[in-house]
């Protein structure tokens, strides 16, 4: 098992921007795929962005032109660059492996309100 830390949520008004970092614990992040996820209240988790591990991406449509995904393996970590954020944007977001089963860390809570 490895352990995530997201970070770096928080309140934004509309068309704001936040940076999401999540923290693995070991250096097995560097070999799969990873995903940032997010969960609004009453609504499943959805995987909204991914990155393999040759730094190939893909994103929800929902999310395209707006969020980049990146990953910087020496130092285990995975970004969420969020631009022009929407209100329908505020969940929960979490970041975890996307082809390999693992718990989820706590997440970091975006809000996007005026």
């Amino acid at each position: 098992q490895v352990q995530f830390v997201e970070s770096g949520g928080g309140l934004v008004q509309p068309a704001g921007s936040l940076r999401l970092s999540c923290a693995a614990s070991g250096s097995i992040f560097r070999v799969y795929d990873m995903g940032w996820y997010r969960q609004a209240p009453g609504k499943p988790r959805e995987l909204v962005a991914q990155v393999s591990t040759s730094s190939t991406t893909n994103y929800a449509d929902s999310v395209k032109g707006r969020f980049t995904i990146s990953r910087d393996s020496a130092k285990n970590t995975v970004y969420l660059q969020m631009n022009n954020l929407k209100p329908e944007d505020t969940a929960v977001y979490y970041c975890n492996f996307v082809f390999r089963s693992n718990p989820w860390g706590q997440g970091t809570q975006v809000t996007v309100s005026s």
